[in-house]
């Protein structure tokens, strides 16, 4: 194992994405080996993971080189996964980490 000091940021920062990326995909059912049943989802907390990522992200977006698109591009489509599991969709801009992105259709 590696010595964090020897960790470029990058690395770090992108791992911390891809964590809070999989634990979203989880929150939402994405997941599973059924991602229709619904079974496992939590929006609450998937709300708050998204959240958290979309702040890495934008704070982070600068120092992440050409992995910044594809994190965005993740970051999105669990916006958008999140909007398309709740019965009563937040209004645009006020999704989970829209706050710090922008609103995502």
């Amino acid at each position: 194992m590696r010595d964090l000091a020897d960790i470029p940021a990058v690395e770090v920062i992108s791992r911390a994405a891809v964590m809070l990326m999989s634990s979203a995909a989880e929150k939402l059912g994405l997941a599973g080996e059924d991602p229709d049943s619904g079974a496992g989802v939590d929006l609450d907390e998937a709300r708050r993971v998204i959240t958290a990522l979309a702040g890495l992200v934008t704070a982070s977006v600068e120092y992440l080189g050409p992995h910044a698109g594809p994190i965005r591009e993740g970051l999105q489509a669990l916006q958008r996964a999140f909007r398309e599991a709740s019965s009563v969709p937040d209004a645009p801009g006020m999704g989970p980490g829209e706050k710090y992105t922008g609103p995502v259709h």
